[in-house]
C-alpha cells in the first residue's frame, strides 16, 4: 500500500511525494517509543533505517515532524497535525489486513446463490443455518426466482452460485460447473379424507385410472422445465384439472381439495405429521426431479466461504438422502 500526498505550499507544481507504510509505521512508533533507537529496537531495523524513514516522510509533508532533545524527541506542529492520519491510517490498514485474513480463512466474506423458489425454503434454509453456525460473520445474499432467471443471474456474476433444475435448455454445458446434484423423489399426495386416501386405506390399489378418476381436480404443478410424460399424461386426460402454483396446490390438498405430484420436500413434514397421504400409484414408475449447484465455468475459484456454502449444501442433501455426483 502506498498513499499519495499533494505537494505542500513550497513545492507547487514539483513532483507528488509517495509516502509508504513504512514510512508511516515508523512515525508512529517514534511517537509511542519516544526516541528513535526504541523505535529501530521495536521494529527490529537499525536506527540509520529509521532515520531514512523519517527524512523521506519529512520531504512529503514538506517539513520537520520532530525536534530532537536531551531526553528523546518532541514532535513539531506539523508533526503533531500530521500524527492522528498518520495513526488512522495504520489503523485502516490493519484493519484490511486483518478482514483480508478472515477472509482466507473463511471467519468473514460474502458468497452469494441462486436457488429455484421451490428448494429455497425447505432445503437451503437448513443448510444456511449451518453455514452460519460455522462461519457466524459471514454475509450470504440469496436470490430465490424462477429457472430463467436464475441462469441469466449466474451468466451476469450477480450470484457465483445457482440450484436449478437439471439438465436445462437455458444453459450450455461448456459455460458452467456442476459442483453436485440432488435427486428428488417426486409423490402424489392428498388429505387422509380424499377418496384416493381412502381407498389406499381400504387396501385398494392405486393406478392411473383411479387416479383420473378420483382426483377431482388433479393439480397440474410446475416443478419442472418440462413434466415427465407420465405426469403430462394423466394433465393432459384429467377432468377437471386445475393448473396453480405450487403454494397454492399444497393448500388446496391440506384442506382435502384435490389431489397432486409434489416434490418430496414440499410436502414431507406434512406427510410425517399426518396431514397429507403419500400415495403410490401402481402402474406409474417412479419419478424424480433433478437439481444441480452450478458455477460458471471459468469464473474464479471460490473463496473459502463460497466453499464452505457448497460443503453445507452437499451436506443438507446428503442428510436427506439426495445427494447426487458432480457433474
Amino acid at each position: 500500500m502506498a498513499v499519495r500526498i499533494e505537494p505542500g505550499a513550497g513545492e507547487r507544481g514539483g513532483t507528488r511525494r509517495i509516502v509508504d507504510t513504512e514510512q508511516l509505521l515508523t512515525f508512529e512508533r517514534i511517537v509511542r517509543e519516544g526516541s528513535f533507537s526504541r523505535a529501530a529496537w521495536s521494529l527490529d531495523v537499525a536506527q540509520p533505517t529509521v532515520s531514512a524513514r523519517i527524512r523521506a516522510l519529512e520531504q512529503a509533508v514538506g517539513g520537520p515532524l520532530f525536534v530532537r532533545g536531551g531526553r528523546g524527541v518532541v514532535l513539531t506542529d506539523l508533526g503533531a497535525s500530521f500524527l492522528p492520519f498518520a495513526r488512522r491510517a495504520v489503523e485502516v490498514l490493519d484493519a484490511g489486513v486483518e478482514a483480508a485474513r478472515q477472509v482466507q480463512v473463511g471467519q468473514r466474506g460474502r458468497v452469494s446463490i441462486g436457488v429455484l423458489e421451490s428448494l429455497s425454503g425447505s432445503f437451503l434454509g437448513p443448510a444456511l443455518a449451518r453455514l452460519h453456525a460455522e462461519h457466524p460473520e459471514v454475509e450470504v445474499l440469496v436470490r430465490a426466482g424462477r429457472q430463467q432467471q436464475l441462469v441469466e443471474l449466474l451468466h451476469d456474476a450477480v450470484v457465483r452460485l445457482a440450484l436449478v433444475a437439471w439438465p436445462s435448455h437455458d444453459v450450455l454445458t461448456g459455460d458452467v460447473e456442476v459442483l453436485l446434484t440432488l435427486r428428488e423423489p417426486v409423490v402424489l399426495v392428498a388429505a387422509p379424507s380424499h377418496p384416493l386416501a381412502r381407498r389406499l386405506a381400504t387396501g385398494e390399489p392405486i393406478d392411473r385410472e383411479a387416479v383420473l378418476a378420483l382426483a377431482r381436480p388433479f393439480l397440474l404443478l410446475r416443478w419442472w422445465l418440462v413434466l415427465p410424460p407420465a405426469v403430462a399424461g394423466l394433465a393432459e386426460r384429467a377432468r377437471p384439472a386445475m393448473d396453480v402454483p405450487m403454494d397454492t396446490g399444497r393448500q388446496m390438498v391440506l384442506s382435502g381439495v384435490g389431489a397432486g405430484f409434489f416434490p418430496w420436500m414440499q410436502v414431507a413434514e406434512y406427510v410425517r405429521d399426518g396431514r397429507l397421504v403419500a400415495l403410490d400409484v401402481a402402474d406409474l414408475e417412479p419419478v424424480d426431479r433433478v437439481a444441480a449447484l452450478l458455477r460458471r465455468a471459468g469464473a474464479a475459484p471460490l473463496s473459502v466461504v463460497g466453499e464452505a456454502l457448497v460443503e453445507a449444501v452437499r451436506a443438507r442433501a446428503a442428510s436427506l438422502g439426495l445427494l447426487g455426483g458432480a457433474g
